[in-house]
């Protein structure tokens, strides 16, 4: 009976909390530097949830692992919904990156909703002997690891991208990884490295200055702002390797703060000033329910686990 009125008085205490939630600021955990891409959607994103939740939500960056430090902070973290994280797939894939990630996304994500979708490019030097996804797969077969390609570091999603396109076109070229998108740009630009994997966002000016070209973007389909630049799925059917933006919280974060969180998050995505900044970024909305939310972390996990073992990638 006494513990039955515990469990009882526990629930009626989490109820009267959760009635006014929030009534303090809520941090949110990023990954990346200040500066960054994650950081400008994180600043537009809280800009707009401020506003529908009646609270601040104040960015904390905690840069580091490829958001591997953000997330040990944020599976430790207190679960009455005051901190949450802003993460993405090179999150999910961090564990089978790395062995000795103790991590585990699927069991440590408490899932609130979708936020956008961020497509890379692929891009080469103006004088590679390619202008379509098609052809740098004619290329790459015809002469077998003679090229290299740029990311900006091993286990990074634009080295998975790239091994999923080269294992599903079968094709071999050689990774040459950098510390950073910003050091690899010009060796692409010079043409001592003549593929690369960068972001759509990041491909714009330098394609129209032509000093890249850009052959495609790794999304379903093609870019809304960029309706010229083919997905590489018109070349490999069926082809996504396009990095997903979620809001998380912690394992065992209480459901009203999710349920307030997540329709906050939808309202947010659907205003104007949020879907113009994104497009800028190159981004995507892409609203979603915490349960449809869980299936696609529980996905992406597999599915980058299967690349980083299929292309025996180690971290460095």
């Amino acid at each position: 009976m006494k513990t039955t009125l515990t469990i009882l008085l526990l629930m009626w205490s989490l109820g009267v909390s959760s009635q006014d939630y929030p009534n303090r600021p809520v941090r949110m955990l990023v990954g990346y530097p200040a500066g960054g891409g994650m950081d400008a959607i994180a600043r537009v994103v809280a800009a707009k949830l401020s506003e529908s939740l009646g609270q601040p939500l104040v960015v904390e960056n905690r840069p580091g692992a490829s958001g591997g430090v953000a997330a040990e902070a944020l599976a430790a973290s207190p679960t009455d919904g005051y901190v949450v994280m802003l993460a993405e797939s090179g999150t999910l894939a961090l564990p089978a990156v790395n062995p000795k990630v103790t991590f585990d996304p699927v069991r440590q994500f408490a899932p609130v909703g979708g936020v956008c979708m961020l497509p890379m490019a692929f891009v080469v030097n103006p004088t590679f002997p390619a202008r379509t996804a098609q052809e740098l797969v004619a290329v790459l077969k015809a002469s077998p690891g003679k090229y290299g390609y740029a990311s900006p570091g091993v286990g990074t999603m634009q080295h998975l991208a790239f091994e999923s396109f080269r294992r599903q076109a079968g094709v071999e070229a050689l990774h040459v990884p950098y510390k950073g998108a910003s050091a690899m740009m010009p060796d692409i630009m010079s043409g001592q490295v003549p593929i690369g994997v960068i972001s759509a966002a990041a491909a714009i000016g330098p394609t129209r200055a032509g000093k890249i070209r850009t052959l495609a973007v790794t999304s379903p389909e093609r870019l809304p702002t960029q309706p010229d630049w083919p997905a590489l799925a018109e070349t490999l059917p069926g082809f996504s390797a396009a990095p997903n933006v979620f809001l998380v919280g912690p394992p065992g974060i209480v459901q009203p703060a999710v349920a307030r969180l997540s329709s906050a998050l939808r309202q947010a995505l659907e205003a104007r000033e949020v879907q113009e900044s994104f497009a800028k970024q190159g981004a995507t909305p892409t609203p979603s329910t915490p349960e449809a939310l869980r299936a696609q972390i529980a996905e992406e996990v597999k599915r980058w686990a299967t690349v980083v073992k299929d292309a025996g990638i180690k971290a460095e």
